[in-house]
């Protein structure tokens, strides 16, 4: 059974959080959260809570079954663009230049490979 786990308005470029979404994609929970934890990018942190949070949620659809037992693997994760805030940078001649600070939303879909077979 599949739990999932969102993250929403993260203040991220999506471009950026997609480098490190790319990396752990159907990868095991285990070797996903030790390559989040030692990866140097800053979206690398709030992407670790959130597969922490969806093995958490996982956890409470399936409380008979052990954590150790299920082998965990990151089925779906994707990025979507989030609001965008526009500012004003001063620019010379009197001018103004557009700056756009870009979020993003995370959604990830953990689930159990044994329950497949």
């Amino acid at each position: 059974m599949e739990a999932v786990a969102k993250l929403r308005n993260v203040p991220t470029s999506p471009r950026k959080m997609q480098l490190v979404v790319d990396i752990i994609r159907g990868m095991e929970v285990g070797k996903a959260l030790g390559v989040l934890k030692y990866q140097p990018n800053h979206a690398a942190k709030d992407l670790e809570k959130l597969l922490l949070s969806a093995v958490a949620n996982w956890q409470q659809k399936n409380e008979g079954v052990r954590l150790e037992d299920a082998d965990l693997y990151v089925k779906t994760i994707f990025v979507g663009h989030g609001k965008m805030l526009k500012r004003l940078r001063p620019a010379p001649q009197g001018r103004g230049h557009r700056i756009r600070k870009r979020s993003n939303h995370v959604t990830l879909i953990v689930d159990d490979r044994n329950a497949l077979s």
